[in-house]
């Protein structure tokens, strides 16, 4: 097996190392015959290994890269003997002599350097698991260490070596400031040597050193000459540059107001409030009246623009006046805990009691809940406190059977959470004149914000002035049997009874416009949409109608029954009716089609109410519950069964609560808001609200 090549300093360093023997010494050439200055006596040479020369010669000790020649250096490599040489060392007959002058600095020199590189080897040991960046690898792999090879990544074995004696005898020629020239003969030429080397060893280390070096070990693919499938960059300087990117940050609370809110409005509001954490720049700027209230307009964008083209007349749109001092943040908290509690069907039960005798209809705002009763009154709540604050009409004597408990076995699986039943405060009925009430029940009504219109079974219409005090202005009178349902808008007042007619009046005179017939039953609803109004009819058929020109324009017939109750949606594209087939339809307005059926009830579908806002529809029941369904996907949303004693008369609702009434005499708020934070910050008051 053929011996690596030796280099010169190798060969030479073997050259200056001695083993004494036992009783005599050795002398090796430093110029001069020094051997009459030889003592007969053994010099012992503590700065020498003891196996340097076996070593050089071939042996293969674990111990080889120990051995140093006169500068302390490592002495890499087995020596350059021919073959067949024996490999017992060579022995001198010539008796001990003095150290040359260059063993004696070996001698000096040499433990400051073993010490020196074996506290390099331990900090570079221990750095070894550490997480320091690739540079201290690097760094440790040009360092001098006895003990080990270097590791030379980018030079020939022989010129590694080489180059690590030139690096290392420069180093410690430097180090200890020796001038080489008072040093033996030839010293200058090898410290010149060595300072060419020296540049030769940084050139192998340096970047382009190394981009030339992977360009000749890669892995090239068969397009060589177009350098594709080439990658140039050290995995271990992308780390270095990625762990110590010098790139700037700003932090964006530094930015004008203006820019960091812009910043800001990409984010949702979860990730807002976790950028309130940061720290007061950014809580100042995060939680600021312009960031939350853009949050709130775009979380709930599409109630906003619903209710914009929706007049509403029943509750309010629960989102919050437009303000500077509203609390945003606030609101958004709250309107998303109402709709988590609409889901669960969390509600409280608050029961309104006063009413003597049946509770035929109801209607309500933000401020105040009216309903019209068998009593022959029509009763004023308070929306915030639930009491009784006014009663129109002369009540009956009679009182109604009230039972303030629930049948057990119809209560469903969503109960209220509380029930509460406020003070009845003693409210005597408002004088009027005999010719101004109600005769008989009061069986529907509807009001707005100045006017409120109301049916009985007297076969009478009552208008009242609501901004005077609940003062009749005037009683409409047409109809041969009682009024069943009633509706108006700007400019028209329509009402259907018993009767089988349907009669359209002008709001501000009170004067008849036109009678519409066709019916064959009587007609128990009616919703009026602009120049359209639908009805719907005990006869089991809903009927589409033009005003101006009094012409039915579609039919929507039931599959069995007679319907008792109807919807228009505001755009004038849905309708809704209920009966007595337990089922509410869910008709196209302009082709006629039925789009699905809304299942659930196990009676009649007394009462319906199109929450559109909120894409609800609300229906009460002779099954005594009240179900309320998404308009979208016909999916039953919430059922409160069982939390009235006696059938559902009538049932509307709003962003917050149901309104239902009962036969029991009795309305029940099932209050969605109850008791939440804030929840009153959502209403408009008596403005709408514009965001």
């Amino acid at each position: 097996m053929e011996r690596p090549r030796t280099s010169h300093y190798e060969r030479r360093s073997i050259t200056t190392l001695w083993r004494p023997k036992t009783g005599q010494g050795t002398q090796q050439g430093s110029g001069r015959d020094n051997a009459t200055k030889m003592s007969s006596q053994p010099t012992s040479a503590p700065y020498l290994k003891q196996d340097t020369l076996e070593t050089r010669r071939g042996g293969a000790s674990e111990n080889s890269w120990y051995e140093t020649d006169f500068n302390g250096e490592p002495c890499v490599g087995p020596s350059r003997r021919p073959s067949g040489a024996e490999s017992a060392p060579k022995e001198n007959k010539t008796v001990g002599r003095q150290p040359s002058r260059r063993e004696r600095l070996s001698s000096l020199f040499l433990p400051k350097l073993k010490e020196r590189a074996a506290m390099q080897e331990e900090r570079l040991g221990n750095a070894k698991h550490s997480h320091t960046g690739s540079w201290l690898r690097r760094a440790k792999s040009t360092t001098l260490r006895i003990g080990r090879k270097p590791l030379l990544e980018h030079c020939e074995p022989q010129e590694a070596d080489d180059l690590e004696h030139i690096a290392a005898e420069a180093h410690l020629m430097s180090e200890h400031s020796i001038d080489p020239t008072r040093l033996h003969g030839g010293a200058a030429a090898r410290a010149s040597a060595a300072a060419a080397s020296r540049e030769r060893f940084e050139f192998s280390r340096s970047p382009i050193q190394k981009d030339l070096s992977k360009i000749k070990d890669a892995d090239l693919s068969t397009d060589s000459e177009s350098g594709i499938g080439i990658d140039l960059k050290d995995s271990s300087d992308h780390a270095s540059d990625t762990g110590s990117s010098t790139l700037p940050r700003l932090d964006p609370a530094s930015l004008p107001p203006e820019l960091f809110d812009h910043v800001i409005s990409y984010l949702d509001a979860l990730s807002v409030m976790h950028a309130e954490l940061v720290s007061r720049k950014w809580l100042e700027t995060a939680g600021s009246y312009r960031t939350w209230r853009g949050l709130f307009g775009t979380d709930f964008n599409d109630k906003r623009s619903v209710s914009r083209r929706v007049a509403l007349n029943v509750g309010g749109f629960g989102l919050g006046s437009a303000v500077r001092a509203q609390d945003w943040k606030q609101m958004w908290k709250s309107r998303m805990a109402l709709d988590a509690r609409w889901r669960d069907g969390y509600a409280a039960a608050i029961y309104l009691e006063g009413h003597r005798d049946s509770v035929y209809c109801v209607q309500f705002d933000e401020d105040k809940i009216i309903t019209g009763s068998r009593d022959r009154t029509i009763r004023v709540w308070d929306t915030h406190t639930y009491r009784c604050i006014k009663v129109l009409g002369n009540p009956k004597s009679t009182p109604a059977n009230q039972n303030s408990t629930p049948i057990g076995s119809r209560m469903s699986r969503q109960k209220p959470f509380c029930s509460v039943t406020p003070l009845k405060p003693q409210i005597k009925p408002q004088a009027q004149s005999k010719p101004m009430n109600h005769a008989g029940s009061v069986l529907c009504l509807q009001f707005d914000a100045t006017t409120m219109v109301t049916g009985s079974s007297d076969t009478t219409l009552i208008i009242w002035d609501i901004t005077s005090d609940y003062q009749p202005t005037h009683r409409l009178e047409r109809h041969n049997a009682g009024v069943l349902d009633v509706c108006f808008d700007n400019e028209h007042i329509v009402s259907c009874s018993k009767d089988t007619t349907i009669c359209l009046w002008e709001r501000s005179t009170g004067s008849l416009v036109r009678t519409f017939n066709g019916h064959r039953g009587p007609v128990n609803a009616v919703q009026l949409r602009g120049a359209h109004m639908v009805s719907a009819s005990g006869d089991g058929v809903a009927k589409l109608w033009n005003i101006a020109s009094g012409n039915c324009v579609k039919e929507f017939p039931s599959k069995d029954r007679g319907l008792a109750c109807v919807e228009f949606s505001p755009d004038s594209r849905t309708i809704l009716a209920g009966g007595n087939d337990q089922v509410i339809y869910q008709f196209d307005a302009n082709t006629g089609e039925l789009v699905r059926e809304l299942s659930g009830h196990g009676g009649l579908v007394r009462s319906l109410h199109l929450d559109s806002v909120n894409g609800r529809v609300i229906s009460g029941s002779y099954d005594y519950s009240v179900k309320a369904f998404d308009i979208q996907s016909g999916k039953m949303l919430c059922d409160f069964a069982g939390w009235t004693t006696s059938w559902m008369l009538s049932a509307k609702a709003d962003y917050r609560r149901i309104v239902a009434t009962s036969q029991d005499g009795r309305a029940v708020v099932m209050d969605f808001g109850y008791g939440l934070r804030g929840v009153e910050l959502l209403e408009c008051g008596k403005r709408r609200c514009e965001l």
